[in-house]
Parts: C-alpha cells; structure tokens; sequence
C-alpha cells in the first residue's frame, strides 16, 4: 500500500502535453465556508478572478473539470456561467471519476493537471502529471504536491494556477490578446 504521507516520484512534467485542468470545489474555488441558507440552500463565495483565468483558458481551448464530493446549485451556476463543461458533483471516489472522464476524452494522467485540497483529492494529486493545493490546504496536502499557491482556495488560487500553466505551456500572452480581441 501506498504511504499518502510522502510525495510520490513522478517524471517531469512535459508542458505541451496538458490538456486538461481539474479542479476540486471547496478550499480550491471556494474559501472551504459552507453557508447554508433557508430550505438548506447552500451559498459559495467565489473569485472573480478566478473564473477570468476560466474564461482564459477557454481562449486557447483547454477544457477545465470540477470534480468535487458535494452537490451544490451555486457550483452548478458557476460553472455553466464560465461554460465549464465537465461537471462532477457528488462523487466520492474522485480518481474512478476522473479515470472515466479521461477515457472518454482519449487523455491520460499524464495530460492532467489537478488542484485539490485534502485527502479526498490525493488518489488524483498523486496520479497527475502536476499537482497544486492552495494556501491553506492541509499541512500534509501541501507536502505532497508540487506546487502550492501563495493564495487561498476562493481567494485567487486557481487562477494563480492557471496563469501558471499558461506560462509554462508558452501561451500566456496569446490567451490574453485572444480574450481582449473577444470583448473588443
């Protein structure tokens, strides 16, 4: 059995080879907070920034996917807001989901990069080509992924993350130009 408790050896990540970026929901999208209104409706904060880094991402055609353990109709208006297209709530078993989502996309881990909080999300932080946890993500969480952001989950981490991935993959300032021409 696996020990959770050191980071795994993975091969470097080759750039180019991203394809997809996945995303836990709450302590990643959101600050964690679960606010319950009445009749049990629940209520997000999310960052505006981060859905900008979204709507980048949308620019140079990388698709986005939340998998997270809970159902929330706030996560399900996020998402089709910023057309997030591969929406997984309620899952337990992230990895299986995760395993079936890439199988009907023709990818493999190694096209995967993941961002996830806790526990429930290392069977996939593991797994990913590269892994990051916000700032304030479990002690042993930040331990065992190869980045951690200096921002909170719903405080900018994804899109501290995903202004990271589009360096490395070279195509930064073209999803920039290509969004300014989009709103011009």
């Amino acid at each position: 059995m696996a020990n959770y408790l050191i980071k795994p050896n993975k091969c470097p990540v080759t750039w180019d080879r991203i394809k997809l970026l996945i995303f836990d929901c709450d302590g990643v999208l959101t600050d964690g907070r679960i606010i319950y209104g009445d009749g049990r409706q629940d209520m997000k904060n999310f960052d505006a920034t981060d859905g900008m880094g979204m709507m980048l991402l949308r620019q140079i055609e990388l698709p986005v996917a939340v998998v997270t353990g809970r159902t929330s109709e706030a996560l399900a208006l996020r998402c089709q807001d910023l057309k997030i297209e591969y929406l997984y709530q309620g899952i337990s078993r992230k990895l299986e989901c995760v395993n079936k989502l890439l199988e009907e996309l023709g990818l493999e881990f190694e096209n995967v990069v993941y961002m996830g909080d806790d526990w429930n999300d290392i069977p996939c932080l593991r797994r990913v080509a590269f892994s990051a946890a916000p700032a304030g993500a479990h002690e042993d969480i930040q331990k065992q992924v190869d980045m951690v952001t200096k921002h909170y989950g719903g405080r900018g981490a994804a899109r501290e993350l995903i202004d990271y991935v589009l360096t490395k993959k070279g195509v930064y300032e073209r999803a920039i130009k290509s969004y300014i021409k989009s709103v011009t």
